[in-house]
């Protein structure tokens, strides 16, 4: 697939760039994110072979955000955003998902072949990261915010980040969630990284045309959810 073993070189040689320091162009990739209004907020960071916060044995090194105050603190003020950047200077940052705009989170295998469908359709789809070689992380519209209690509705596949692993297929991140933005550094020694030419810039299309497609690669792959899970109560 020469798509897939472009956007992997992609990865390789972006993982390799940011090295033990601090990422290549992280101020200016958080403030774009900020910017197109995706709400930020500072998370920790790999240190070592563990993780830079203080919990022995933190089960999400690099991976989680600083504060227990997260969703509140969640900003897409410029300025604001601009003083955790220079507050913390090696900090991964978040998103907060459900307030501006949802994730579709997918094994890679699968978000590659989702990705050769879209493109051979011609069909629109909006920013996407790379999760290191493991996961690919498709931005949405949401679903709804806490402003429009009526016009959220939830899932079986909805995921909290203490919920990720019984989500080995779709993980749906909407309200009371967050993800990596780019360029997040990963305990692994990867990174996460925008798919060129999809940064936090481009129109979320709806989520619900994003899944079906989704839905179809993951089952090709053996991550076929059960029937009951892809049903959602209005």
């Amino acid at each position: 697939m020469a798509g897939r073993n472009r956007v992997s070189g992609w990865m390789r040689r972006r993982s390799q760039d940011t090295g033990s320091s601090a990422p290549l162009d992280r101020d200016a990739l958080t403030l774009a994110a900020a910017r197109a209004g995706f709400p930020v907020a500072p998370a920790a960071h790999p240190e070592g072979f563990g993780c830079s916060c203080d919990r022995i044995g933190c089960p999400s090194p690099g991976q989680h955000p600083l504060s227990m105050a997260w969703q509140t603190q969640a900003s897409t003020d410029p300025q604001t955003v601009a003083a955790w950047l220079a507050s913390h200077p090696l900090a991964n940052f978040v998103t907060a998902t459900g307030i501006d705009h949802d994730v579709l989170d997918v094994p890679a295998e699968a978000g590659h072949l989702a990705l050769e469908r879209l493109t051979a359709d011609a069909a629109a789809f909006g920013p996407v990261a790379l999760l290191g070689d493991a996961r690919m992380l498709f931005f949405t519209a949401t679903r709804g915010t806490p402003a429009d209690e009526d016009e959220w509705w939830p899932c079986a596949l909805d995921c909290h980040p203490e919920t990720a692993d019984e989500h080995p297929g779709i993980r749906w991140h909407c309200r009371g969630s967050y993800v990596l933005l780019p360029p997040s550094r990963l305990a692994s020694g990867g990174a996460v990284g925008w798919l060129p030419g999809h940064g936090p810039d481009l129109p979320l299309p709806d989520p619900l045309l994003v899944l079906d497609i989704l839905s179809d690669a993951c089952a090709r792959f053996g991550y076929e959810p059960e029937p009951a899970q892809l049903v959602w109560d209005r």
